[in-house]
């Protein structure tokens, strides 16, 4: 085996137990850890049939290969990058809409204390 194909590998057996041990600890959600996973398989599958990315960037028309792979990898990273600035803004919504509301309660029950202690008076 080439140090090609054992690199590859190793790669992505670090990924997969990378991922599931953040799945195992709660620090990565579900739905992220399936990219991470399938990402794993493309390597695997590319590591252990070389051939493959040679084919598919004479179908695509790319000639260098290892080209193909950078601008898969870089569009990968794009949507990474789109989906969690998606995710950040509106988590930065929703935590202004509850602070808000925070503010909103907090004057309601500082009205409803504020006439009980006066009548103490």
């Amino acid at each position: 085996m080439s140090a090609n194909y054992a690199l590859g590998l190793l790669g992505a057996a670090t990924t997969f137990v990378v991922v599931f041990e953040m799945l195992r600890r709660r620090r990565l959600r579900e739905k992220y850890a399936v990219l991470w996973i399938v990402i794993a398989l493309g390597t695997i599958v590319l590591a252990l049939a070389p051939g493959l990315l040679t084919w598919v960037s004479r179908v695509v028309g790319v000639t260098v290969p290892s080209n193909l792979l950078f601008f898969g990898a870089s569009m990968f990273l794009l949507f990474v990058s789109v989906q969690h600035s998606y995710e950040i803004g509106r988590l930065e919504e929703r935590t202004q809409t509850l602070a808000e509301e925070l503010g909103l309660l907090q004057l309601e029950l500082n009205q409803t204390r504020r006439p009980s202690s006066e009548a103490d008076e």
